[in-house]
């Protein structure tokens, strides 16, 4: 479930707490008139099924509450309530499927900044993973794509992509390509600073790699890998299930293909360097559509399922029609 803090404007309070009343996937509703100072309003707490959050966030929206007033959400980690049962088997689908795309633009939203902390992390994973290539080490090279943050931008992009937001899709580009840039060209830069100490050489690069040289040479199952990692980075970030987000850092070859590209570059290996940047796209583009693929099947569903039980809309009181959302009048939303 997820704990519902509302600010709602004095004239649109009753109308708020009703809705929320009459939503079945809603419950232990209280109502504090007054209570809110900065914005002023009246303060509501709920706390709602997962299945349900979506489109009770979609009319609150609508009805100006975000815009005067304000809407948060936590997760509740345990809740001991018959009331919390009955809202959860009156609502349509699986809690832990359910998307609250509020929540995933959030979520992935804060990856699209370029800060320090991100450039560090993924020039150290491109070094971990040139000295995995040149010492034809596995471990290195799984490491790396561990400690790489690479996917957190990716998947801000799906969903910029499937919302059309062109502005983070532009910061979330600018934060891979200056990443990816800067990362490649420190690699350089180390490569050539460990092979004048002696610790490596040209010809680790030249000798046969059997263990790691699928990092430079591209084929159909490349894509093939792509696509699921897309598939299951996208569900672990939008379901609750996030723990298998590991398993697709280390399926997808993408920081080790750009560490190859750097350390090839660094030794003149051109023919090496070429066959690993087109890996490294092959799998950029491959994780992009299979995610946007996933984000787009998923609305379909829960659009599906929510005309298919009725609830597509939150019910609202009789006595006042229901409200819809328009994707023309709200184009920043239409994904909702």
């Amino acid at each position: 479930m997820l704990h519902l803090r509302i600010i709602a404007p004095a004239d649109r309070a009753a109308e708020v707490a009703d809705l929320l009343a009459e939503e079945p996937g809603v419950a232990h509703l209280a109502v504090l008139p007054g209570a809110a100072r900065r914005p002023a309003g009246d303060l509501i707490l709920c706390d709602i099924v997962r299945e349900s959050a979506d489109q009770v966030l979609r009319v609150l929206q609508e009805m100006g509450v975000e815009a005067r007033g304000a809407i948060s959400a936590d997760d509740v980690e345990l809740t001991l309530s018959g009331a919390a049962e009955r809202a959860a088997r009156a609502a349509p689908g699986h809690g832990e499927d359910a998307v609250v795309w509020e929540e995933i633009a959030a979520k992935t939203g804060e990856q699209t900044v370029l800060t320090g902390t991100f450039l560090a992390l993924i020039v150290v994973a491109t070094m971990i993973a040139g000295i995995g290539v040149l010492l034809d080490q596995p471990i290195l090279i799984v490491g790396a794509m561990v400690v790489g943050p690479e996917f957190g931008p990716l998947a801000a992009l799906c969903v910029a992509l499937l919302r059309r937001q062109p502005r983070i899709i532009g910061r979330s580009a600018h934060a891979l390509g200056v990443g990816f840039l800067a990362a490649m060209v420190i690699t350089v830069l180390s490569t050539w600073a460990l092979t004048a100490a002696g610790l490596v050489d040209r010809e680790m690069l030249l000798a046969d790699r059997p263990l790691t040289d699928f990092i430079w040479r591209p084929d159909a199952l490349s894509w093939v890998v792509g696509l699921l990692a897309g598939i299951a980075g996208m569900l672990s970030l939008t379901s609750k299930k996030s723990g298998s987000l590991v398993g697709v850092l280390i399926s997808v070859t993408t920081v080790p293909a750009a560490a190859n590209v750097a350390v090839a570059a660094a030794y003149g290996v051109w023919h090496e360097a070429t066959g690993s940047a087109v890996q490294l796209v092959i799998n950029l583009t491959a994780i992009v559509a299979a995610g946007l693929l996933t984000l787009l099947t998923q609305r379909w569903w829960w659009r599906r399922l929510g005309r298919r039980t009725g609830t597509d809309v939150p019910r609202q009181r009789a006595d006042r029609p229901a409200r819809r959302l328009s994707p023309s009048r709200h184009p920043r939303r239409d994904a909702d």
